[in-house]
């Protein structure tokens, strides 16, 4: 009997309940439709800042999946200058993250575009730009060669949780898959983007980041399916937040029978949340504009502004004098007479004492 789902015969030929994944599918559409609608009501600034933090939440949380923490500002940075906004106080960034933002504008911008092997390889290239996963070189651009296994260390023994197809197998079932999801007279792209998920892993084509790219595919559908490469919501956030969950479902459904019934519920129900929560992505835009609006005469000072915009772009750990100097390239003592003249305006406020001394937005 058949251990994973690709050694049942014609396993790609997938089935499920379609009176449940029907109720899904109108549910999840029209969260979309709602929360596209409400956009639409801002300005071109608002959606675009909506936007840059949608999009820095789904690269920062992608990664964050597969345990890897990428500095927040560095990938709004790169978002500004590839999307060629406005961003005060860009900072440098790394290759590595310059390759994240690619891949992720290059599926939502041109989702209309056909997804072949040269593209995807594209992609994975970027994602791996020194030839590296961490310490181990890995084959770049290109299906790996060898087996791949999903395993865990428990005590003294590993337990492997899935087994991906032989690599002799992989490029025909690639192929099989680049034509499915390129086929226009098939599923709707909302759908598509729950199986493709799912197709891509089992599959497991490439020797790492796996788990990244098939997020990445997913994104690209849901913008087909929305007819627009504006996003206001992140899905590889709310995976985050659901993340046992999310490689439990995984792992009943690879290792079963054709009927994905139980995946795309779970999918649809997770998008659904993801784009109920963005709620407060778009709060923290709508809160920073009606601060400027109110404020812009009384902070003129460049280095100020910076500041203030860090902290409600969500700063990461406690904004210090120490950290200013660094972020500013000023003197401790300038940095600290900035933070006091913030905080003497009210638009900063002091916690802590002593070395834990740091500052958070007065509102």
């Amino acid at each position: 009997m058949a251990k994973y789902i690709y050694e049942w015969p014609n396993w790609t030929d997938f089935v499920w309940d379609g009176k449940l994944i029907l109720e899904c599918l109108t549910k999840t559409a029209a969260l979309q439709g709602r929360l596209l609608g409400k956009m639409q009501q801002f300005g071109f600034g608002l959606q675009q800042e909506a936007m840059l933090n949608a999009l820095a939440e789904e690269i920062t949380k992608s990664s964050e999946i597969e345990g890897e923490i990428l500095n927040s500002e560095q990938v709004r940075s790169s978002l500004a200058r590839q999307l060629n906004l406005d961003f005060p106080g860009q900072t440098a960034t790394s290759r590595h993250i310059d390759g994240l933002v690619s891949i992720l504008l290059d599926a939502t911008r041109n989702y209309h575009q056909r997804l072949d092997c040269p593209r995807l390889f594209g992609w994975h290239a970027a994602l791996f730009p020194l030839g590296y996963s961490g310490m181990r070189k890995i084959k770049v651009a290109g299906f790996r060669q060898d087996g791949m296994q999903i395993v865990s260390t428990k005590g003294c023994r590993d337990i492997v949780y899935y087994e991906a197809p032989e690599p002799r197998l992989v490029p025909s079932l690639m192929r099989d898959f680049l034509r499915w999801l390129n086929n226009k007279n098939n599923e709707n792209n909302l759908l598509k983007a729950a199986i493709s998920h799912l197709w891509f892993v089992i599959i497991h084509p490439f020797e790492d980041g796996n788990g990244r790219i098939a997020r990445t595919i997913g994104d690209m559908l849901l913008a087909r399916a929305e007819n627009t490469n504006l996003r206001f919501y992140s899905l590889s956030a709310q995976i985050q937040k659901e993340k046992k969950d999310y490689y439990r479902i995984l792992e009943k459904t690879t290792i079963g029978t054709r009927d994905i019934t139980a995946w795309l519920i779970w999918f649809f129900a997770c998008l659904g949340r993801a784009i109920e929560d963005s709620a407060s992505l778009t709060a923290i835009v709508l809160r920073k504009a009606a601060f400027w609006q109110k404020n812009a005469a009384a902070i003129s000072d460049e280095k100020q502004r910076k500041i203030i915009n860090l902290l409600f772009d969500g700063f990461q750990g406690n904004l210090t004098s120490g950290k200013v100097e660094k972020i500013c390239k000023i003197s401790q003592d300038t940095a600290t007479r900035l933070l006091q003249n913030l905080t003497a305006k009210g638009f900063l406020k002091v916690v802590g004492a002593g070395r834990g001394t740091h500052y958070i937005l007065a509102q």
